[in-house]
């Protein structure tokens, strides 16, 4: 009785008993992958191939190169040249580049704290709150990010505009002197921060606020009632509660809302190009403003900037691996 229905079920989805493919599902099968692995050569490894390959030649399209793809010739190969040049060299792309760095890690290490710490409270309150409301709010905080980076750029670069924008007007009507400018001046400075540095987190803050809450709100609904139940029971207060029940919890969650932020903030390119453009004083100057000016703006070596992305991709994938070496641990609750 089990082998007839186990055959007709075989029979039914077209294969063999076994499991193997029929001869006409294979030929299906290779028709269907065959625009996917072409679109994966094209867009995904030839641009990787390309990149490294380019890193090690000192490569600008506005000299005439060999015959495989402009290399050699007036673009010659220099080895790892490029990347020596970027952490040794004195030329200004290089020093440039070396700042970068440093401003990149800054702005990741005020982004992040900033951005998972302050969604995941925001992400408690929004769960309490009235079932009716609490779309609304989801949505509301939520907007930001699925608004377009350059639309947001744009509100912002009003909000911060100098004298008259509103964070100025706002400044005045408290009775308080606003900076001269709150994008260009370089000798705004706290903490050794500059206050160019400074705003653009604010805007990266704004914009990620309503991702990571979602994130938080995913994780508070998948939290066992009855554990906050027998704490109330026990005694334990609302912060009691939060902190002993919650967050220990929501361990995996903050984890992955933190390295998927860091990653974030590293590859962050549109905040900076329109609001500072790496100003004043290359004071918000990041890596991937560093390739894209090296690429396309002075068109000196596409190489280094080729070099630079490498840099930039090492970074990402060691991040990457220690995201999953953190988060195999089981879990369970």
């Amino acid at each position: 009785m089990l082998a007839s229905v186990k055959n007709l079920f075989l029979q039914a989805i077209g294969t063999h008993e076994g499991g193997r493919l029929t001869a006409h599902q294979r030929r299906f099968a290779v028709l269907g992958l065959i625009p996917i692995l072409i679109w994966v050569f094209v867009f995904v490894l030839f641009p990787i191939f390309w990149v490294v390959l380019m890193s090690l030649f000192s490569y600008t399209p506005i000299r005439e190169g060999g015959w495989f793809l402009g290399l050699g010739g007036n673009n010659p190969f220099v080895g790892l040249g490029n990347y020596i040049e970027l952490f040794t060299g004195m030329t200004k792309s290089a020093r440039i580049f070396r700042q970068s760095i440093g401003n990149t890690f800054l702005f990741s290490l005020l982004a992040v704290p900033l951005s998972v710490f302050t969604a995941l409270p925001m992400a408690v309150v929004l769960e309490s709150v009235h079932q009716r409301v609490k779309s609304f709010f989801r949505f509301v905080y939520f907007l930001p990010v699925i608004t377009g980076s350059v639309a947001v750029t744009i509100i912002w670069q009003y909000v911060y505009a100098p004298n008259w924008g509103l964070l100025s007007e706002l400044f005045k009507f408290l009775g308080l002197t606003p900076p001269r400018s709150w994008l260009s001046d370089p000798t705004q400075v706290y903490f050794g921060i500059s206050l160019a540095m400074i705003a653009v987190t604010v805007v990266y803050v704004w914009v990620t606020f309503g991702y990571n809450t979602l994130l938080f709100i995913a994780a508070l609904q998948g939290v066992p009632t009855i554990l906050r139940e027998a704490a109330r029971i026990d005694g334990a207060n609302a912060w009691q509660e939060f902190w002993l029940i919650i967050m220990p919890l929501l361990r995996r969650t903050i984890l992955l809302a933190s390295v998927l932020t860091v990653i974030s903030t590293l590859q962050q390119f549109v905040l900076f190009q329109l609001l500072t453009r790496g100003g004043p004083a290359y004071q918000t100057q990041t890596i991937l403003l560093s390739v894209y000016q090296n690429a396309f703006v002075y068109a000196e070596n596409m190489g280094m900037a080729a070099a630079m992305s490498i840099f930039l991709f090492l970074i990402l994938f060691v991040l990457t691996v220690i995201q999953f070496r953190l988060l195999r641990t089981e879990w369970e609750y």
